[in-house]
């Protein structure tokens, strides 16, 4: 199966901030990179523990596109005076450059390869207790159309559980991201599918 990877290569500002462009440097990551074939395969064969593990280098490699430095499995940071791996036990953590020896981070990532609905809610709830300019979770379906019910679902019970004045006071963009198996022809445009949380409405809205 042919993936569409043409014309992969585009150039990218060094000045980025976190709410409009990381999705774009994500896709734009995702086409050039050197796993992302191995993503693909491991998608459609319904490799989980693959799928997270070629999904953190994207990742990581998205955020090194934004100027940050991440920290995750395989790609261990000193960006703190304890350095580690998997800061409190985030699949991804993001930091900007800072001479700050206790810097916050600029963006936090969940991975989540289960494909139980409150797994997925317990990642998404995990990132909203941080502080964070941008929380992403990525999770994945076998079929696209069970996405929205997914997302119905972290609504009405993660984000609903939270009153509107906690609500307003979140900080950043939030992002469900849905990978699935069956637009995987399309990869990866069509593959994935990001809803962002509006803090107004409380709703996931279809990017």
């Amino acid at each position: 199966m042919e993936k569409n990877t043409k014309n992969a290569v585009v150039e990218m500002s060094s000045s980025r901030n976190e709410d409009g462009d990381w999705q774009a440097v994500f896709m734009q990551t995702l086409q050039s990179h050197e796993n992302s074939s191995s993503l693909w395969e491991a998608a459609i064969h319904e490799r989980l523990g693959d799928w997270t593990r070629e999904l953190t280098s994207v990742v990581v490699a998205t955020c090194e596109a934004m100027g940050w430095k991440a920290s995750a499995k395989g790609h261990k940071q000193n960006m703190l005076p304890v350095s580690n791996s998997e800061y409190l036990t985030l699949d991804v953590m993001a930091f900007a450059d800072s001479e700050e020896r206790w810097r916050y981070p600029v963006a936090v990532f969940e991975l989540e390869n289960g494909m139980s609905d409150d797994r997925i809610a317990y990642s998404l709830w995990k990132v909203l207790c941080l502080r964070a300019d941008l929380r992403v979770v990525f999770c994945y379906r076998r079929n696209s159309d069970e996405a929205s019910g997914l997302v119905k679902f972290l609504r009405d019970e993660v984000i609903q559980a939270m009153d509107i004045t906690g609500r307003m006071k979140l900080e950043g963009k939030t992002l469900v991201v849905v990978g699935s198996r069956n637009d995987s022809a399309s990869f990866p445009y069509g593959f994935f599918k990001w809803w962002s949380l509006d803090l107004n409405t409380g709703k996931f809205i279809l990017n």
